[in-house]
């Protein structure tokens, strides 16, 4: 009860800002959902189980459900909806009807095999980035709220890239295997197989925390930080370099904003995840055509340079690791069950661009093969949860086919390209100067994540689905729409 106490105490706080203050949401998001998983694996080891820690894991979703109960309550008072629908609020509601759908349906009836809390996983995985799209669609922002947004980010992610460089330093694979994390993600049901695995070959790190040749002899370190994922990482990584090439009001002091440019792109570079470089030179390239800025193109050029020169360099300036019986045992059992050498078999290393296309392809055919769709539950991270079969992953768009059908993966594809062209033609249109250089930034992210997603479940990383979208619905939201909740609605707009 004790721990309960402890747990309930500063989410209910947080809770009660949020209800007074609903962007106070976002500050949380940008932050808390970084340490997220560091926080929830040392919380585990300390040895915090059952309700307790399952109320502490929905921080994330209590917040966002209060600060929209709260936009909910000051619409039904001021008897006014907080913003002017459009054509891009109408699908992303199309979408949310095809999940809800897709969830009650029987899962005998589409061949799926989810069980109640696969179904419950699945729907708050799909429907996270729709909520927090409509938070911030409803709230109005001004260039000071925006301002102090960016800077949440572009420090919150030098934090990231700093621990992360000092976790690279100085402290041991070792120290990460006989840590609770493995555990902690054991409990969450992710039976991962990475380094560190015990006898009978099961609870391991992640795949993905080490870089692996084939060799018998070691492994090369990839930068994880607070995310326990390099993945992951290197996405918040990426949105705060962008924030930063997008000028603006992050530009004015240059000697920060250099300090933080630099230990956040050493970082995403030891993350040594290719594809997230790649998007951000995408990305800039988007951001320049935005804001009408050549040299952000020779720069996005730059940086598809410097992934491919970095790419070779990376296992000679990478720390290394050497692996353990256990995991050479595993290793060969693999090797053995594929018809490969030991010296091909890459599982426990850093999943190959072969890889990723090979499950696109197949989740392509699942999807062309069984059109009505699976039911929600069936696909991803949520699946290998709770131990069904995988019918597709890795590329939230044959995901959302898998799962609900032709109609629901064209339902979330419809819905984002417009999201984009809305942005896009705010950045362009607007009046306010303030409005169109976060309009151009959130362009930029939502192209950068939407590139992300054909390999990857970018949704499925909570802090993407929480940022990415919900600054689309801020730099959506304007004051001519929203400017009658002024009087009608003060806990939503006393930080104007």
């Amino acid at each position: 009860m004790l721990w309960l106490t402890l747990v309930a105490l500063p989410i209910g706080v947080a809770a009660l800002v949020v209800w007074r203050h609903p962007l106070a949401a976002f500050y949380a998001f940008l932050l808390g959902l970084a340490f997220h998983n560091a926080a929830m694996a040392a919380l585990y080891g300390a040895g915090l189980r059952g309700v307790p820690l399952t109320f502490s894991q929905a921080w994330k979703e209590i917040l966002l459900f209060v600060a929209l109960a709260r936009v909910g309550f000051d619409a039904s008072r001021s008897r006014a909806l907080p913003f002017r629908p459009r054509t891009v609020d109408v699908l992303a509601l199309v979408f949310s009807v095809f999940v809800i759908c897709y969830s009650l349906i029987p899962q005998n009836a589409l061949g799926g095999s989810a069980d109640l809390h696969g179904i419950v996983l699945g729907a708050r995985h799909n429907l996270v980035a729709i909520g927090a799209y409509f938070l911030g669609r409803s709230l109005v922002t001004g260039a000071e709220q925006v301002r102090s947004l960016l800077w949440t980010l572009a420090i919150g992610a030098a934090a990231v890239a700093a621990i992360g460089l000092a976790d690279m330093a100085f402290i041991s694979i070792g120290w990460w295997r006989d840590s609770a994390v493995p555990k902690y993600f054991q409990h969450l049901g992710f039976d991962y197989h990475g380094t560190g695995v015990s006898q009978n070959g099961s609870g391991g790190l992640p795949e993905n925390f080490i870089y692996s040749t084939g060799s018998e002899k070691e492994f090369y370190r990839r930068l994880v930080s607070v995310f326990l994922s390099p993945l992951a990482t290197a996405y918040m990584l990426t949105l705060a370099l962008l924030a930063i090439a997008a000028g603006g009001s992050l530009a004015r002091r240059r000697r920060l904003v250099v300090a933080i440019a630099g230990v956040s792109a050493l970082a995403l570079l030891y993350t040594f995840s290719r594809s997230a470089l790649l998007v951000l030179a995408g990305a800039l390239i988007v951001l320049a055509l935005v804001q009408r800025r050549r040299r952000l193109i020779a720069i996005g050029v730059a940086t598809v340079v410097l992934a491919l020169v970095w790419a070779a360099v990376f296992p000679h300036v990478a720390p290394s690791g050497h692996w353990t019986q256990a995991d050479l045992a595993l290793q060969r059992e693999i090797a053995a069950e594929k018809g490969v050498s030991h010296a091909s078999q890459v599982t426990l290393g850093d999943a190959s661009t072969e890889s990723h296309w090979a499950s696109l392809r197949a989740g392509v055919r699942t999807v062309i093969h069984h059109p009505q769709g699976y039911g929600v539950g069936n696909v991803g991270q949520v699946a290998s949860r709770t131990g069904v079969e995988i019918k597709a992953g890795e590329s939230n768009y044959t995901e959302m086919g898998a799962e609900m059908g032709v109609g629901g993966a064209l339902s979330w594809i419809a819905w984002n390209l417009t999201l984009l062209a809305a942005l896009f033609l705010a950045a362009r249109r607007s009046a306010d100067p303030a409005r169109r250089h976060f309009a151009a930034l959130c362009t930029a992210f939502l192209a950068a994540a939407l590139a992300l997603s054909v390999q990857t479940d970018v949704i499925g990383d909570p802090w993407m689905a929480y940022v990415v979208w919900g600054f689309a619905g801020l730099a959506l939201a304007s004051r001519a729409e929203n400017g009658r909740q002024k009087t009608a609605s003060p806990g939503a707009t006393r930080r104007d």
